[in-house]
């Protein structure tokens, strides 16, 4: 079955998105929430492209490594991981789109045909908004405080649709929702 609209990818934020508490934890010690593996593997049962995107500052302050956090995505299903290893101000750090962009230059993707999801609104939700993408705050990790209590740091942008957690993202994608051509 084909996706509808012709989504092209689909960017996923890593803590407090598909797993952990919103916070840094080490690759070896990250759970995944339920139902986020499987909910990867239907998006690319879809024939969707699954692509991290990230920033792991703790890499730069030698607490982990790229190789580590890429490891474990691909261990997770995802076709390709996007890192801003960076605790700077730098052109990847989101809310900026760096890696959003990087990944269309390297995939030749058209971000208007793809979609973010993220559980704060003040740099995931932003970055998407930048390249014209669609955009899905989830309510785990930092996303029920993104949309209440810190809704004043991103007010420029609203979600496209916000999700209990990824396993309903993925629904909305896949079944319930109109994506614009």
């Amino acid at each position: 079955m084909k996706p509808q609209g012709n989504v092209q990818a689909v960017f996923i934020d890593r803590d407090g998105t598909i797993g952990g508490t919103g916070h840094f934890i080490h690759p070896r010690d990250f759970r995944l929430y339920p139902n986020a593996q499987e909910a990867i593997m239907h998006l690319k049962r879809e024939g969707i492209m699954v692509l991290a995107f990230t920033n792991q500052y703790r890499i730069s302050r030698g607490e982990a490594s790229v190789e580590d956090f890429e490891e474990q995505f691909r261990e997770y299903g995802f076709d390709h991981s996007y890192i801003c290893p960076h605790e700077q101000e730098c052109s990847c750090r989101k809310p900026k789109p760096g890696m959003l962009l990087q990944a269309s230059e390297e995939l030749g993707l058209d971000l208007s045909k793809c979609i973010v999801i993220g559980d704060v609104g003040d740099t995931d939700m932003l970055a998407a908004h930048a390249v014209g993408a669609t955009k899905i705050m989830v309510r785990t990790g930092w996303g029920e405080s993104s949309l209440t209590k810190f809704r004043d740091k991103w007010t420029e942008t609203e979600p496209d649709y916000i999700a209990e957690d990824i396993w309903d993202a993925v629904q909305w994608i896949i079944h319930g929702r109109e994506f614009r051509e």
